[in-house]
């Protein structure tokens, strides 16, 4: 499922993985600067200590080597792999004192973006079958964005904005302090790129044929339950059929296939990114 998903450039993220480094190593590792001769070599491998997705393999990497250049690091799980318990994800070799010291920042990483693209992988497979995309919102750990979205990637999901100039969305808050929907369209057209749709935000029915009165181009709707939904899908597609809906708010693994039935083109979930539950990994040295 991942195959054509590449890692984005390392320079993107190097910077992210030496400051954990430099909060965990501060002052050094008391422990393993007592007990483990710096020249002691020796082998150890990371493993799933349940199912998971394999997202991050290549943050781990970056980290061992910025740690130690010379450890020897194979992936053996590529990325978007589905694990079980006790499977081996990736091999070390190398400097042992060297490898204990970057055990936690490692695996910091790699659980918690094993553990969104396995979220984004159940997501889709309640999906399965579906013309609706699956994608994920703006609502990540600060600095840790990039790879987050890239972790839905790999679970096989879709990612909304990046960042504030990656599309206009016109919100509920702007729609406030412009005035009214058709006020908030209207000032956007006049500075937007044209090459830039133009999302607004709504939460009824009313709202919507406003929206797509003042020329919208797609409409999300927010907190809608399945039945409300389809009406507003239903008048959306007579009023112009070629609209994009968007459905956003109080999306679970347990109603997502329940709104992705009612026809909506796009379910943004924020909790693929907020509320992810890391996976489960350990690193074993190996005797």
């Amino acid at each position: 499922m991942a195959s054509h998903i590449y890692p984005p450039p390392r320079f993107l993220y190097s910077q992210q993985i030496s400051a954990a480094l430099a909060e965990d190593l501060e002052h050094g590792d008391i422990t393993t600067d007592a007990i483990v001769p710096p020249e002691t070599l020796g082998s150890a491998v990371i493993v799933a200590k349940e199912s998971a997705v394999v997202a991050g393999t290549f943050v781990a990497q970056e980290v061992f080597r910025q740690m130690d250049p010379d450890i020897q690091f194979k992936e053996i799980m590529e990325e978007g792999s589905e694990v079980s318990r006790g499977d081996v994800v990736i091999r070390l070799n190398g400097k042992l004192a060297a490898i204990l010291q970057t055990e936690r920042v490692a695996l910091n990483f790699l659980q918690r973006m094993c553990g969104i693209a396995t979220l984004t992988r159940r997501f889709v497979q309640e999906l399965s079958g579906l013309p609706c995309r699956l994608v994920d919102t703006r609502k990540t750990t600060p600095g840790m964005r990039l790879l987050q979205k890239y972790a839905v990637r790999i679970g096989g999901g879709h990612n909304h904005r990046y960042g504030l100039s990656d599309g206009i969305l016109i919100k509920d808050n702007h729609i406030m302090a412009c005035g009214s929907i058709k006020e908030s369209i209207t000032r956007a057209r006049v500075k937007a790129p044209h090459t830039l749709l133009l999302e607004i935000e709504v939460s009824g029915i009313e709202e919507l044929e406003e929206a797509i009165e003042g020329g919208a181009d797609a409409v999300l709707l927010d907190n809608m339950d399945a039945a409300r939904l389809r009406e507003a899908v239903s008048l959306a597609r007579r009023l112009k059929p070629r609209i994009i809906l968007e459905a956003s708010g109080g999306i679970r693994l347990e109603n997502v296939r329940e709104i992705g039935e009612t026809g909506v083109d796009i379910i943004s979930v924020g909790l693929l990114t907020h509320s992810a539950k890391a996976s489960d990994l350990s690193l074993r040295v190996l005797k």
